[in-house]
This record gives structure tokens, sequence and C-alpha cells, in this order.
């Protein structure tokens, strides 16, 4: 895939004409968009995107060096793979003849929302390792993370792995055997000065 490939979600609509959608504030209605869940996530993980965006902006403006010149591109390719349905997974129901399913993406959404209500972190990317489409069996969930500068590390992530495994415990009856949560970038930190944590 190259920088001018558009990225194309399952439903048909790019990340770029959800990116523009968004944009003029999801204005002439489409209906189309508003009643595709594919869409609807991606929505909301370009709608926090853009809110983190200009908070950082906002805030580091001045003092941090400027962002690798494809993290854009990286961060919507993410996307792209994010909101995608996936697997379907199954669900518990008391009568046999009921089939219940959600899909990857809708489990990857809720992850992201968990991550939000996680002071100062940033989901990045997450991933099922195991045969979620078979019930019971085993499942690691890797989970990708940026925290605020300010936030102790090892607290963060702890954080965010109890809530990451009480919401599938809640939500799903997956097998999760851990939940492995990866640093892999502090936002918010000051180059100008020579403060320490």
């Amino acid at each position: 895939m190259t920088d001018t490939t558009p990225r194309t979600l399952d439903c048909g609509k790019t990340i770029e004409e959800l990116s523009d959608y968004l944009s003029a504030d999801r204005i002439p209605y489409n209906p189309s968009i508003e009643t595709c869940p594919e869409c609807l996530n991606a929505l909301q993980a370009l709608s926090g995107v853009s809110q983190l965006s200009r908070d950082l902006l906002a805030q580091d403006a001045a003092t941090l060096p400027a962002p690798p010149a494809n993290w854009m591109e990286q961060l919507m390719a993410t996307i792209h793979d994010e909101v995608r349905a996936g697997r379907s997974v199954p669900l518990h129901h008391p009568d046999p003849r009921v089939t219940l399913t959600v899909t990857e993406g809708a489990l990857r959404a809720l992850i992201r929302s968990i991550g939000d209500d996680v002071p100062g972190t940033i989901i990045g990317k997450c991933q099922f390792d195991g045969d979620v489409e078979t019930p019971g069996a085993p499942i690691d969930i890797t989970v990708t993370a940026s925290i605020a500068w300010k936030y102790p590390i090892p607290e963060a992530a702890r954080e965010l792995r109890d809530a990451v495994r009480e919401a599938l415990t809640t939500h799903t009856h997956l097998n999760v055997m851990s939940v492995n949560v990866t640093v892999e970038d502090l936002h918010g930190y000051n180059t100008t000065t020579q403060e320490m944590p």
C-alpha cells in the first residue's frame, strides 16, 4: 500500500471519505455512513484522533519537534485496520437455537472507548491472539498505548489492563488468558525544559 492508495473499508467507504465527512461536521447527513456500524466505528476513532490532535497542538505546538512526516499516514492505516469487522466472536445465549456474535471490530471499538476513560492514555493497536471463533479457546489480548508524560507508566498500564479485562469479561465470553499492554510512546513532554519525571 502506498501513501496515495485509498484505504477502503469492507462497506466500500474509504477512511478519507469518512475524514472529509467528519470535517464537514457530518453535514449533509449521509444515511449510508450514519447507519453503517463499520463507518460509525471509524468516525468515532477519527473524532478521537481529531480532538487529540487539536489538544496536543494547542498544548505543545511551540515546544515539541514536529512529528515524523508519515505519522498521520500510519495513524490512518491503523484506524483502517482496526475498524474492519474481522472474525465473529460467539456470545452465549440460553436458547440453543439462537446464534449471537460480535465482531472483532466492535470489540476493538470497545477497548478503544475503555482507553478513552483511562486518564492520560491513548490506545494504539488492539490485537486478539487465539481462536476467538471457538468458545472457551484461550485468548491473549495485546494493546499498544501512548501515555501522557506526567502519568506513571506502570500505574497507567495496570489501570488500562484491568479496565480491558473487566470490559471483556462483562461484555463477552472470551477466555482471556492475558492482557498485554505495551507503551510505545509518551505524549505531552516539554522538550524546552530540563524537568525530570
